[in-house]
């Protein structure tokens, strides 16, 4: 399962004990009911079944929501190894996909942005670094091992291995995601 994947990296990071963990960390809660429900999502149980427990769904995600601040729809693609450094104020749009093994912080969004045949959501790469309260919108794509850094507004494709930061961001250096991973 891949929550067991997420709870391995907080492990990891906070050398903490997974009760612990489970008891204590907002973004694991958000992400334990994310995947459950993208689970039954991505399912092919009969649209009789499925309908209910996504209603379901939709109201514990939405209760997740209040206490935590994070917005995770189970609609989104989101890979394993997936670590929310700090809670609050994180939204991520329905639609969006974000690769393995990436961190993101507080304050962070990853939304939809645009006009016409540019109005989309990000496709966001594998390793990938957002830091707090950076925003990434539009039909963009975040190449891997990519930093975002913080207050950063990301509206243009960035290229794998590298580092934007800015309003709006710009290509500052070619330092990748490897020490903030």
């Amino acid at each position: 399962m891949r929550f067991t994947q997420d709870l391995k990296k907080y492990k990891k990071y906070s050398g903490r004990p997974a009760i612990v963990l489970l008891l204590t960390q907002q973004g694991l809660w958000a992400i334990f009911w994310y995947r459950f429900f993208n689970r039954i999502y991505r399912s092919k149980l009969p649209k009789l079944f499925k309908m209910p427990l996504l209603l379901w769904g939709v109201l514990v995600q939405k209760h997740i929501e209040i206490i935590t601040g994070i917005m995770l729809p189970y609609s989104a693609s989101i890979g394993t190894h997936f670590y929310i450094g700090h809670f609050g104020g994180i939204i991520i749009n329905s639609k969006a996909v974000i690769g393995d093994n990436c961190n993101i912080s507080q304050g962070v969004t990853i939304g939809v942005s645009g006009r016409g045949e540019r109005r989309g959501v990000p496709v966001i790469g594998d390793n990938v670094y957002i830091g707090a309260s950076a925003t990434v919108a539009g039909d963009i794509t975040i190449g891997n091992d990519v930093v975002i850094a913080a207050n950063s507004l990301v509206i243009a494709d960035v290229p794998s291995g590298t580092t934007v930061m800015g309003v709006p961001a710009t290509h500052v250096s070619n330092n990748n995601s490897k020490g903030y991973i």
